[in-house]
Order: C-alpha cells, then structure tokens, then sequence
C-alpha cells in the first residue's frame, strides 16, 4: 500500500487539534461549573501531551484514515470530581456533551470556510485538509456520543438512566474502562463505520441546507 505522508501529516495535525479543543471543553465547562480539578491536573492548556492518549488519539485515528473509513476516536478523560460541580450529575452531562459539542462546531465552521471559500471542492491537499476537518470531528462527535462507557455519551445517559443501567455503567468503567471501547472498535468495527457514515451524511445534509443548497 502507498501511503501520502503529506496526508497523514495533515490528517495529524487535524487529530491534535480536535482532540485538544474537545479535551479543553471538557476541562473548562467543569472549571466553570466550581470544580478545579482538570485546571489542577493541568488540563486548561493547548499542550497536546497533556490531553492525547496515544492509542484512542492517534493510532485508531489514523489507522481507520489509511483504510479508507470514518475517523473516529478518544483522548484521556477529562478529571472531574462531579461533588464539586454545580448541577450534580446534569452538570457532569453538561461536561460530557461539551467535547463533542465543541467536534460540531469546528465541523460546522470548518465546513463553512470550505464551501465559502471553495476549499470543499478544491483538489490536493487544500480539499483534503477541509474535508477531513469536517469529517474527523463529526467522527469525534457522533462516537463520543455513543452510550458506552467512558465515552461521553454514557456521561450524558447516565443523568437520564434509572438505577440499574447507572450501576452497569459504573461496573463496565471500573471493570474495563478503555478497553470496552477497543473491543467495541475491534470487534465492530465495520458496522460502527456505517453507522458512524449515515449519522455523517445526514449532518452534511444539514451543512448544505444551511448554505441554501438542496
């Protein structure tokens, strides 16, 4: 297989500084709701060694690029000590749904500047910077929403759920923690992609709505 190490290299680029903004989020909508914790821990920066987890971040980022699928991705949770936050476990939701909030929102602006611009359709490494921009973070986006633990999504059912599928949820995290997530990837893989791809096209439906295309 040949690979462009032009396009990896944007494509990193690109990982760093979604995951970086989408940890940031994290880390700062709890600072903001009274606990100190990800600012103690040093979370409140733009160093990318301070959110990236090495595997979840770059490896299956990168991976899935080279084969042609969706990206997706994680990075290393976010401290957050949720006694400390105002609004119990709606303000640990809030935490979570910050980070892919933040995915959508550089997609959508990416996706903005592109089609403005021109760059969506452009040749080279100027369309695919833009649209790997817009598709890697709606790949952040809609695989940290899913209600697995310790995605993001899982946070935000949590607040939802009853009693039992909260003690589930505790039990999976504690018992397994990342590696639920890897044997998700792994074990389900190409259905996650065609999942994660319909989600997309339905989003960049939206995009193009927006800009008065139908």
């Amino acid at each position: 297989m040949n690979f462009d190490i032009f396009a990896i290299i944007i494509v990193f680029i690109i990982i760093l500084f979604s995951m970086v903004l989408h940890e940031m989020a994290h880390a700062y909508t709890a600072y903001f709701l009274g606990d100190n914790t990800a600012k103690e821990e040093g979370r409140l920066s733009l160093n990318p060694f301070s959110h990236i987890d090495p595997v979840m971040s770059i490896i299956v980022p990168l991976l899935l690029f080279i084969s042609g699928g969706p990206i997706f991705g994680g990075a290393k949770p976010v401290p957050v000590a949720q006694k400390r936050l105002k609004g119990g476990e709606w303000g640990m939701a809030l935490v979570a749904f910050s980070g892919p909030f933040v995915n959508f929102l550089i997609a959508l602006v990416g996706f903005l500047i592109g089609y403005l611009s021109g760059g969506l359709v452009a040749g080279g490494y100027i369309g695919l910077f833009f649209k790997q921009l817009v598709l890697a973070n709606l790949g952040f986006m809609i695989f940290n929403l899913l209600p697995i633990p310790p995605l993001d999504g899982s946070r935000i059912a949590y607040a939802l759920a009853p009693d039992f599928i909260r003690d589930l949820f505790d039990r999976i995290e504690k018992g397994m923690g990342v590696f639920m997530v890897l044997i998700l990837v792994y074990v389900f893989g190409n259905s996650l992609s065609i999942f994660t791809s319909s989600i997309m096209v339905s989003i960049l439906k939206f995009f193009y709505f927006i800009v008065g295309v139908k």
